[in-house]
């Protein structure tokens, strides 16, 4: 609702009210709407004030009521009303100003914001463009280039750099109502001809043709495929180019084709995973966000490798007092200035002092004996860490908990070295750990809600999107990982080129393909674990035909190979592809690596076959949401918003596909089947390509939307 009082005598005050932001639902506009006619035709009201209550202006659009059938006021008329309305209204930003929000401050005439408030048009982020006007009345307002900057990024500015853009007149830390009615009183009765920013022509802009282009051509790189961000230059195109009425034709036809658009499905889909999966409870019943965290005041990390590193980075910068233990000297001096220079590099950014003194260095594992929490981040070998936890189990006061970095170890076993394994939880963190959004907490058998709690709860605070997930080999991101890598590796076996892979899968929306991506993070690094696991069995480079069976299934030894002849990625300058130098970002074919597989091939008997870019696609991404189906009947993950949102931050799946589930149930759980079975029958000794028994169960169930596999997937659980 939006309440009207008199204040100051002739200023009507209307006061957006629907907690937590005052969006603009059905009712917020109908109170808006009424206090305006009010107002404006109350002749003793001179001028008009609008703010929103507790603290906070307006977060946008109800986000529930997308889909649904809207009825009401329709917010354009309503802001264009606040527009030619010949009494001064004054927007009070507080708190933020969002979307909609923004749209509705950007038709009031003058807009005061206090210091600490946001604003921004984030629609984008929703597969939307701002269409009450916004694509129309902000390049207007503050030129093209700075409004194709925030619209096509939906990125939120400060209220001193939206005094510096031009989008507020004012900026003040003092009460910002009191500050805008004593403002509105003194323009009351002064001509708006100029405040109509809708009357407006944009600055002039030199060579806006290429501008444009060159806006275009970023927007497509960065897209990745997705729709909405596109949509928006051409909208704020229609604003540098055609009248006001003409543009804003234009805002709705584009606007139109998105709403319904599957992108906006997805992506308003991953708004609200967002927040479900912090909504965690096992399957006995306990849940995290019903259990009080332990308080954290102070850390500790062990192994200063780049993880290492980066997790010192992301606690201190939560205010916690972190020590950093290395054991090797070298590698604790180089840690330092690599820490170092991370915190001061963040902290300029910011404008803010660098919170040095909040870590402190140590070669000594008993430096740790204070803390509250202590995540172990050490090369991933179980002798290793095992080693550590029962050192730590000695070491660490009573109640600490005891975190591992591991990304596919077997935390129940780490807890068994500890004396109290309910304290005992995997802290999975994504490279690198002070930048990547996600966190996997990974609860044992033995872990308490009480620790898994304190981990999600240090998450949100560092930032991350926490993801609670149970314990298994891989946990959810890297089980999934393994048969999608498998395949890649495979069908470059049977005749496809790394770039053919690679390629395909950036086209579908990755930032990087998996034999890229491959190279980026280090080939020995999987080549190692697999050593450990005892998957190579010996045959492998050094044999003129390495066994591509082992473990009673198919397995590629292409990764081993490349291993063993040095090319082991970026850091090598060589690996599935050429780089210039080691450590070199540009990927280059590498004719090397054509004469190698075409040689391979030959030693194993294989004829090399033409495969297209829809049967990687396929293998790739339908075996991928196979493992998650099976994730899912396993209890791992505990829904599939889980899963994606496990993806969409950690494994550069496009945002606007909705995570590899959603996408799923988008193109049909009877054609994801149907090709896994037809995959299958043409590889059987490929075990992950068997469609999984809850794949089946949906299908058999009718193809239910997605949120309502839970239901489903409790039936297929019961019976395991």
């Amino acid at each position: 609702m939006a309440q009207l009082i008199r204040v100051a005598g002739s200023v009507g005050l209307i006061t957006l009210q629907n907690p937590p932001v005052n969006a603009l639902s059905l009712a917020v506009r109908v109170g808006i709407t009424d206090t305006l006619k009010r107002a404006f035709n109350d002749p003793t009201v001179k001028c008009v004030v609008i703010c929103g209550s507790n603290g906070m202006f307006c977060g946008g659009a109800d986000i529930k009521e997308f889909g649904t059938k809207i009825g009401g006021p329709v917010l354009i008329p309503m802001i264009n009303d606040i527009e030619s309305s010949d009494k001064p209204v004054v927007a009070a930003i507080e708190g933020g100003a969002f979307g909609g929000g923004l749209e509705l401050a950007l038709g009031c005439h003058y807009r005061i914001a206090h210091s600490k408030a946001m604003l921004g048009l984030p629609e984008v982020t929703l597969g939307l463009l701002p269409a009450a006007g916004g694509s129309q009345r902000l390049p207007r307002l503050i030129g093209v280039s700075a409004a194709l900057s925030l619209i096509t990024t939906g990125s939120h500015v400060t209220a001193a750099k939206a005094l510096q853009l031009g989008i507020v007149d004012q900026v003040t830390d003092q009460n910002t109502v009191e500050v805008a009615v004593k403002f509105a009183l003194s323009i009351a009765g002064k001509p708006l001809d100029t405040r109509r920013i809708s009357t407006l022509s944009c600055p002039p802009t030199p060579d806006l043709d290429a501008l444009f282009e060159g806006a275009m051509q970023m927007v497509r790189q960065r897209a990745r495929g997705a729709m909405a961000p596109v949509a928006c230059v051409q909208a704020v195109r229609a604003a540098a180019t055609l009248p006001y009425e003409q543009g804003m034709q234009r805002e709705a036809e584009l606007m139109a084709t998105l709403f319904t658009s599957g992108q906006a499905r997805a992506l308003q889909y991953c708004f609200f995973a967002q927040r479900a999966v912090a909504k965690w409870s096992t399957l006995s019943g306990d849940r995290w966000d019903t259990s009080k965290p332990k308080a954290v005041q102070s850390a500790a990390v062990i192994g200063l490798g780049t993880m290492g590193r980066g997790i010192v980075v992301a606690l201190v910068r939560t205010g916690l007092t972190v020590v950093a233990v290395e054991t090797q000297e070298k590698q604790l001096a180089d840690a330092k200035k690599e820490i170092t220079g991370m915190l001061e590099r963040g902290a300029a950014r910011q404008g803010v002092a660098p919170p040095l003194a909040n870590v402190t260095y140590s070669s000594s594992i008993q430096s740790v004996a204070g803390v509250d929490l202590v995540v172990e981040a050490v090369f991933e070998d179980m002798g290793i860490k095992e080693k550590i936890f029962k050192q730590l189990s000695a070491i660490c006061k009573p109640g600490a908990l005891l975190c591992s970095n591991t990304s596919t170890l077997d935390i129940g076993r780490l807890a068994s070295q500890t004396r109290h394994p309910e304290l005992v939880v995997g802290m999975h963190f994504f490279a690198p750990a002070h930048v990547m959004k996600l966190l996997e907490v990974v609860y044992g058998p033995r872990s308490s809600a009480e620790t898994v709690a304190t981990a999600m709860q240090l998450g949100k605070r560092m930032g991350k999107v926490s993801v609670a997930v149970g314990n298994c080999q891989g946990f959810v991101g890297n089980r999934m990982l393994s048969p999608f890598m498998d395949q890649a590796q495979f069908m470059v076996e049977e005749g496809a080129s790394p770039e053919l892979i690679d390629d395909t899968l950036v086209e579908f929306g990755y930032v990087m393909g998996p034999l890229r991506m491959s190279d980026l993070s280090g080939l020995d690094i999987g080549w190692r674990i697999r050593k450990g696991t005892g998957m190579l069995d010996g045959s492998s480079g050094g044999s003129p035909a390495p066994s591509r069976f082992r473990q009673g299934r198919r397995y590629s030894p292409l990764g081993d190979m490349l291993c063993e002849h040095g090319r082991l990625g970026q850091k090598a300058g060589k690996g599935w592809y050429l780089y210039d130098k080691p450590g070199g970002r540009v990927a280059k074919p590498d004719p090397w690596v054509r004469t190698f597989l075409e040689g391979y091939r030959a030693r194993q008997g294989l004829v090399a076959r033409c495969i297209d870019g829809q049967e990687v696609l396929e293998r790739c991404v339908y075996t991928l949401i196979n493992e998650g189906f099976k994730v899912l009947e396993d209890g791992i993950a505990a829904g599939p918003e889980d899963i994606d949102m496990i993806y969409v931050f950690g494994y550069s799946w496009p945002r606007h596909r909705g995570g590899p589930m959603f996408y799923a149930s988008m193109v049909g759980l009877p054609k994801v089947l149907e090709r896994l079975e037809h995959y299958r029958r043409a590889n059987p000794d490929v075990p992950s390509l068997e469609p999984s028994r809850l794949l089946r169960k949906l299908v058999a169930s009718g193809n239910p939307p997605i949120y309502q596999w839970r239901k489903v997937i409790k039936q297929v659980r019961s019976q395991l």
